[in-house]
């Protein structure tokens, strides 16, 4: 059975090449774009399944504005990708005010506006699936990109406590943590600070191991989100990629060390 798509951030990366693989199996897809022309392509190849949205994310009116669309042409919506986002460069002291929260208008509330939005249609439907692209950088974290950061591990909390309040209506909540793969993320998407000139050994190590880095194929993906949208039971997280198990590994085996070797002082907070 053909399921219907609404796909946030989908002219380049990850959201083009989810659209396609679903368009090219037969499902229908509405699609979102800053410029709505980058999807010109994929809307002449299928015009009766492929609806392109010009939508700015930040914008919540829009935002709802964009799900009618989607529901009135194709009279339901099976799955909803909030992928839009972007990663912003820059050291907790670098951040203005400006850019954490661009970060979070963009990384969080867009998703939080799609994802409310939708709700309704999939409760009247009784099913529906909510996936948000996060990353491994929604679980760990790394120098030089705590705005992204913030914004993801906000996401994920967001994601999970969706998940506990629809699920008695049939819907399904998965956050997607990718590695580094081959998108525009750190390149033309990318968004950067002024930079303070004592981090140049930091941002200069970051370049070399960034640069060094073994990166995914996105159009690979496509058959990994075809199985989490198809899975009778999906999860509520999934990874993609190879590298970031054993890093979320390290991390929690880390955090788990440190939580017990100072469970007595936790106690004696307590009074205990």
């Amino acid at each position: 059975m053909s399921k219907v798509w609404f796909i946030t951030g989908a002219s380049r990366g990850f959201g083009r090449e989810w659209s396609l693989a679903a368009l090219e199996r037969g499902d229908s897809v509405a699609a979102t774009a800053r410029t709505v022309s980058t999807l010109d392509d994929i809307a002449e190849k299928y015009p009766d399944t492929f609806l392109p949205l010009q939508l700015d994310v930040d914008d919540r009116d829009a935002d709802f504005a964009a799900v009618k669309a989607a529901h009135e042409k194709f009279g339901r919506l099976d799955i909803v990708i909030n992928n839009a986002g972007y990663g912003h460069f820059g050291t907790i002291e670098e951040l203005s005010e400006q850019e954490v929260r661009q970060q979070l208008e963009t990384n969080v509330f867009g998703a939080l506006w799609v994802t409310q939005a939708a709700l309704p249609i999939l409760r009247a439907q009784g099913a529906g699936h909510v996936i948000n692209v996060s990353s491994i950088g929604g679980i760990t974290a790394f120098p030089g990109i705590g705005a992204y950061h913030m914004s993801k591990w906000a996401l994920e909390a967001m994601g999970q406590s969706l998940s506990q309040e629809v699920a008695p209506f049939g819907i399904h909540v998965t956050t997607i943590e990718p590695g580094g793969f081959a998108t525009d993320w750190a390149g033309p998407s990318a968004k950067h600070s002024e930079q303070i000139d004592v981090y140049k050994p930091m941002w200069d190590a970051r370049a070399a191991q960034m640069s060094s880095a073994k990166r995914g194929d996105p159009t690979a993906s496509a058959a990994a989100v075809l199985k989490v949208v198809d899975a009778e039971n999906p999860p509520l997280r999934v990874f993609f990629g190879t590298t970031p198990l054993s890093v979320a590994t390290k991390d929690y085996e880390s955090r788990l060390a440190t939580w017990n070797e100072w469970q007595p002082v936790a106690e004696l907070a307590q009074g205990e």
